[in-house]
């Protein structure tokens, strides 16, 4: 884990709160997996939802000079998936949520609560 992704996990929690997203959790993957250190794992309740969302992460991680990598399923938006390099968010719907179970696939990974991200008021 570094500083780096530390941070884009905090705006990107940031961004989906302004959002008013739903259940965030936040996993440590660094020790299980090469491709990222975190993901971020959060729904929503409809398509414009899930894009505004999706938007505003983007918005505010490019600001801090973290542009996406790549964005998939932002059209259909039952799932969008953003990727950042080092952190990887997940934007679901709640049918997709229960159906994917992310928490569950990588379980061997660390949950880590999304307050310890937050900045003190």
């Amino acid at each position: 884990m570094n500083n780096t992704s530390f941070e884009m996990t905090r705006l990107a929690i940031e961004a989906l709160d302004d959002k008013k997203a739903d259940d965030i959790k936040v996993i440590d993957i660094s020790e299980v997996s090469v491709i990222a250190d975190y993901f971020i794992i959060a729904g929503g309740n409809s398509r414009a939802q899930l894009q505004a969302m999706t938007d505003n992460v983007c918005e505010k991680l490019g600001r801090a000079g973290h542009p996406e990598r790549q964005i998939e399923g932002y059209d259909t938006a039952n799932w969008i998936l953003i990727d950042f390099g080092d952190v990887i968010v997940h934007i679901f719907d709640k049918e997709n949520r229960l159906l994917y179970d992310l928490e569950r696939i990588w379980r061997d990974g660390k949950p880590i609560s999304s307050e310890k991200f937050r900045l003190p008021e």
